[in-house]
């Protein structure tokens, strides 16, 4: 019985090396893979680029003039509401 254990005791450590090994491994796949995947990516143009920031920037001026303007209105009718009472 007393060698089982000292068998069992020795042969324990050396399967903890194996994981971090593993390990080490699946990072440097997921990187490889992740990297692979990037060159796949088709990358927009400069003008591309330039022309969905000027969409961004113009939708979110309008919007802002939107909020704006409701924003005015509600305020005037809430002032006429405290007016009248």
């Amino acid at each position: 019985m007393a060698d089982e254990l000292t068998n069992y005791t020795e042969s324990a450590p050396a399967a903890k090396p194996a994981k971090k090994k593993k390990k080490r491994s699946s990072i440097v796949k997921w990187f490889r893979d992740m990297r692979a995947e990037l060159k796949k990516v088709t990358w927009p143009s400069k003008k591309q680029i330039v022309n969905n920031t000027i969409v961004v920037v113009a939708v979110e001026i309008a919007a802002a003039v939107v909020l704006w303007v409701f924003d005015t209105i509600g305020s005037s009718i809430v002032d006429v509401i405290f007016k009248i009472f």
